[in-house]
């Protein structure tokens, strides 16, 4: 049972306790944990019926919720999330607003240039969300995984393969063996039979998750290969079996879901990792004859 305390930690610690009985809540349960992992920052802000909504599930499950871990109701654990709410804590709320605004009033006349301007303005305020919420302790734990180790693989599949591809890229300027899980000819378990123990493995997801990582991962485990999480919530199925777990979240705009955040999580853990491993500089233009 989490600790209930009216402060930002008091929801770190929340969720911590949200996250450590998750395996043994019901469906509904289930899915309003996940829910609230992921948009804490949004829950003080919520009402239970628009919460209730996102979830698809009744109001009274929400209650079911908070009574399950310890409160008298809703607007008790809401107060936790919502002491010393800050609009700076939820930047994207914004975006999400106008983005539902647009949509429900049903204009069709947005120019291509204001779409863009919506789809960067969510993918900043998803950035700022990452800045935020960034696990110190779980990124410098991956850095100094991916520092000890002599293998890398990365698994990733579907939305998440082009950030594994650029990941594959930039790690190829290290010394370290890095083997990417393409899943060619549908390859992606037969492309595995080489990892050993004491290999690392970043794999990336997020829901739904894609079964092919799912799969790789399992078998990566079972063979004792360490696993670096990138995924959307504490809650997701990579988390479970993960060493260090870092948490994105995208923002979606008019159903599609960028990939700004993610990518620039990767490129900070390689950056992280290239200063550890005291990397050199190497221009990359080709030499000009003389």
């Amino acid at each position: 049972m989490a600790p209930k305390s009216n402060n930002k930690n008091g929801v770190d610690q929340l969720v911590e306790g949200i996250t450590s009985e998750y395996d043994n809540l019901s469906k509904q349960l289930k899915v309003i944990a996940m829910y609230i992992e992921q948009h804490r920052d949004h829950i003080g802000l919520e009402g239970i019926q628009q919460l209730a909504a996102n979830c698809q599930v009744q109001p009274s499950a929400v209650v079911r919720f908070a009574k399950h871990f310890g409160f008298s109701g809703f607007s008790e654990m809401q107060a936790v999330f919502r002491e010393g709410l800050t609009r700076q804590l939820a930047p994207s709320r914004n975006y999400r607003t106008r983005i539902r605004d647009v949509i429900e009033s049903g204009s069709g006349s947005l120019s291509s240039v204001e779409i863009a301007h919506e789809f960067l303005t969510g993918s900043q305020a998803a950035m700022k969300e990452l800045e935020a919420n960034l696990d110190s302790a779980a990124f410098t734990k991956s850095v100094k995984l991916l520092r000890e180790t002599d293998c890398i693989w990365i698994a990733a599949s579907r939305r998440s393969f082009p950030v594994a591809v650029y990941l594959d890229y930039a790690l190829q300027h290290t010394d370290k063996r890095v083997c990417l899980m393409s899943g060619l000819g549908s390859m992606h378990l037969g492309q595995m039979r080489s990892v050993r123990q004491g290999d690392v493995m970043v794999a990336i997801s997020f829901a739904p998750y894609a079964e092919e990582t799912l799969a790789a991962v399992n078998l990566a485990v079972a063979r004792g290969v360490q696993l670096i999480a990138i995924t959307d919530s504490r809650m997701s199925p990579l988390a479970k079996d993960a060493v260090s777990t870092l948490v994105v979240q995208d923002n979606s705009t008019f159903g599609f879901r960028a990939l700004t955040s993610t990518m620039g999580l990767v490129q900070s853990l390689f950056i992280a990792l290239a200063y550890a491993l005291e990397l050199p500089y190497r221009p990359t233009s080709p030499k000009v004859a003389p």
